[in-house]
């Protein structure tokens, strides 16, 4: 974006990439002359860009699409941008003023390459200056109780993904592992992000990529380790070309309705991740129905305490600061709620009432008792430079999981100031890009998984540190680091010393399987898409009329429907043998969502309202 301003002429030039199908100009003129302002707005639409983000989005794994796609932006306010108020009587200085916030809006919509270490340069720019307050903010009592609900939110994950990646990996990489790149990831994050709201850690993809290496190492006939070692190095470096070249702002091809799909998923996952482990309690040949119907009365109180403690704040009961402290620890007094009456079973009716606990390793060692250095000269030549196209894919893989999660957390309706200008939601995703792949780089060396952000965690974390007025309505967020350095402080601490490791092995599966419960349904409030479902069963002539309630309600239940489809092929493909392409299937919801708008499935009058930002 260019601002050029002669004697008398103000000139935006504004070009916009779209698809190949699609070239149009846009000029609009007026006069600057005494008190009347000239703008020319000439708007280029091209394909060439769009067609480059598309391959880069999918690095050659998804197949060419011929329709044309664009941001929601441009179709939306294209045109609408630019600020400048050309209004009778106005004075030069005006103008300026004007012109300056043409820039600030123009700066907000970035091309989606920028020259080297730009965009890294420019988020901690906005962000480092604030590193003091985000120490500062963090000293409350509302970032504690933060703290300790997401150290058990972010701890039983690991733990879990450990135990399924010491079975993926015959060993090579456990539980201990899993626990140690948590903590060590984790506090690194925080301490040097841009966006230290955004919690990282394990996914369900990334889990299935590495049980793909492992069958192809097995093949290749060459050690699964340095394989994995070797396929790490070369994702971190396209990462960080992606970062030094911001290529993060491809993501502002994404929008609403990419956002609701992915984030229900998650949410999705956590929900019957947690009935799953329930049900097999009571199917479970090693179990009995006694502790089955304990299991389930754990994990229940644990899930209803937290819920019901959580949603206090909304309610006339007792006074604010009551209601505020006890919302804000509510989660952590469900964990201790549920273990209060898993120990009281245990000791009133002994052994049969004994539930599993939380399994952590008792030394800090390799889960295997191999070196924790790679031997990466094990690896054939050819196979090092080979490892280069698994790379690819783990690299599409990674850059779509930390930057919609990072998008998420940094969507306006948390009212988040820090390092960002207004209403824009790329900023702080080159910096964090760049750590990304300095910490899968120092991962891969030593076997630890690689870590991204994770959506449920950072959204539960964004939602815990939310504050709201006396009607209800979210007013602002704490933006600090204490509580994601606090959380992985912790974990590590359950890694190096023996007394919380001790502790926590106290604590049974149930819980947390409650606690699973509540982060998949805390994360569902505020996503509309969850909102569109319920109100399928609903009385439209009873039901509070919604942002979306001037759309006809047969072309917003045929968008739902639509993305409830989408939601399913997108479980379909995790869990089957090709759950390695799960990337794929979520860098698809773009094209297909500019392609319902272009082929007037839903209009473009209706799609302004469902998808708007």
């Amino acid at each position: 974006l260019s601002l050029v301003a002669p004697p008398k002429y103000v000139e935006v030039n504004c070009r916009k990439s779209v698809s190949a199908t699609l070239s149009k100009t846009y000029n609009s003129r007026t006069q600057v002359n005494g008190s009347r302002s000239t703008i020319i707005i000439t708007m280029s639409i091209k394909s060439f860009r769009l067609a480059a983000a598309s391959a880069v989005l999918l690095l050659s794994a998804a197949p060419a699409w011929s329709f044309s796609f664009a941001p929601a932006s441009i179709h939306h306010h294209a045109l609408a941008r630019p600020k400048l108020t050309a209004a009778s009587h106005r004075s030069s200085s005006s103008l300026s003023m004007s012109a300056a916030a043409v820039a600030t809006d123009d700066d907000n919509d970035p091309p989606l390459f920028e020259s080297p270490l730009k965009g890294i340069a420019r988020d901690y720019k906005m962000r480092l200056p604030l590193y003091g307050s985000d120490v500062a903010d963090g000293l409350n009592s509302q970032c504690l109780a933060a703290t300790l609900f997401l150290f058990f939110a972010c701890l039983a994950p690991a733990v879990g993904f450990g135990a399924l990646f010491g079975a993926a990996t015959n060993g090579a990489i456990g539980t201990m592992e899993m626990v140690s790149s948590t903590a060590m990831c984790g506090f690194i994050y925080a301490l040097t992000s841009a966006q230290p709201l955004t919690i990282i850690g394990s996914t369900g993809p990334v889990l299935a990529f590495v049980a793909t290496l492992v069958q192809l190492a097995e093949k290749m006939n060459v050690p699964f380790l340095p394989l994995y070692a070797w396929t790490g190095i070369w994702t971190s470096g396209i990462l960080f070309l992606s970062s030094i070249t911001s290529a993060s702002n491809l993501v502002k091809y994404l929008t609403r309705f990419t956002d609701e799909i992915f984030s229900t998923l998650i949410s999705f996952i956590f929900v019957v991740e947690a009935v799953q482990n329930i049900g097999r309690s009571f199917t479970n040949p090693a179990s009995s129905f006694t502790k089955g119907l304990l299991t389930l009365i754990v994990a229940v109180s644990t899930y209803f305490t937290a819920a019901t403690l959580k949603g206090l704040q909304k309610t006339v009961y007792f006074n604010k600061g009551i209601r505020k402290n006890v919302s804000n620890f509510g989660p952590t007094i469900g964990v201790l709620t549920g273990a209060l009456i898993a120990r009281w079973a245990r000791l009133s009716q002994g052994a049969v009432a004994t539930l599993p606990a939380l399994a952590i390793p008792t030394t800090f060692a390799t889960t295997s008792g191999r070196p924790w250095l790679i031997p990466l000269l094990d690896l054939p030549v050819w196979a090092r430079w080979g490892a280069f196209f698994p790379a690819l894919m783990a690299t599409v893989l990674l850059f779509l999981d930390q930057n919609i999660t990072v998008r998420l957390v940094n969507n306006p309706q948390y009212k988040m100031e820090k390092g960002r200008r207004k209403g824009n939601m790329l900023d702080g995703m080159h910096a964090d890009m760049l750590i990304i792949s300095g910490l899968t780089f120092v991962t891969s060396l030593v076997g630890l998984p690689w870590l991204v952000a994770a959506t449920v965690r950072s959204i539960s974390h964004v939602r815990a540190l939310s504050i709201f007025d006396s009607a209800g309505k979210l007013k602002s967020t704490i933006e600090q680091r204490i509580t994601g350095l606090s959380i992985h402080s912790l974990i590590g601490a359950c890694v190096l010393f023996d007394k919380p490791r001790s502790v926590l092995t106290q604590i049974p599966t149930p819980v947390l399987m409650g606690l699973f419960m509540f982060l998949g349904t805390s994360a569902l409030p505020g996503n509309e898409m969850w909102e569109r479902i319920k109100g399928l069963f609903k009385d439209s002539e009873k039901a509070p009329k919604e942002r979306w309630s001037a759309v006809p309600r047969s072309v917003s239940t045929l968008f739902t429907a639509i993305q409830i489809a989408c939601l399913g092929a997108m479980v379909y493909v995790k869990e089957s043998p090709i759950g390695v392409l799960f990337p794929v299937v979520i860098a698809l919801l773009a094209p297909l969502r500019f392609a319902l708008e272009k082929t007037d499935v839903v209009k473009k009058e209706y799609m302004d309202v469902l998808d708007e930002e």
